[in-house]
């Protein structure tokens, strides 16, 4: 049996993709963005491979930590106005579903950045409480409480109601 360590975490190539990609577009916006930072994502994996330690977490929440810290260096490094308004892909014979992503995209704009990033992380990337709480150093009890409170926020910002 082998040991956590020496684990590939880029072993599944294709599904870590998806999920870092779904994870930065949701934070800067799909387009070249994202794919500049989900490629530099990559880059640092490949480069960090070695350093994975598969008894700390698990390939994705790994990578989306990567991917954070690419997001933050982008975003110090650009004029701010790339990271601030994530821009829309919609399609004209969904009409209705585009419109519901614009109004979510406007409301998820709204809320403070940590609550933007746990939603990210729990809906884009698809990571568990207990991932996403050994990402951030905090427990899974408040992970839950923060997302909790995050969803709260973006409901009364998708109703139009002030945060009170």
């Amino acid at each position: 049996m082998s040991t956590g360590r020496s684990r590939d975490p880029l072993a599944d190539p294709g599904a870590l993709l998806k999920r870092v990609y779904a994870y930065v577009a949701s934070r800067v916006g799909a387009g070249p963005d994202a794919d500049d930072i989900t490629s530099a994502t990559f880059e640092r994996a490949v480069r960090y491979r070695a350093r994975f330690d598969a008894r700390k977490g698990d390939p994705a929440a790994w990578m989306v930590g990567i991917a954070r810290r690419v997001i933050a260096d982008h975003v110090s490094n650009a004029d701010g106005s790339a990271a601030s308004e994530p821009t829309q892909d919609a399609t004209p014979d969904h009409a209705e579903t585009a419109h519901m992503r614009i109004d979510l995209e406007r409301a998820l704009a709204t809320l403070p950045d940590r609550d933007r990033d746990l939603i990210a992380m729990r809906y884009r990337a698809d990571l568990s409480s207990r991932q996403i709480g050994k990402l951030l150093g905090i427990s899974t009890g408040a992970v839950d409480v923060a997302l909790h409170r995050a969803i709260g926020r973006l409901r009364r910002a998708l109703e139009g109601k002030p945060e009170t």
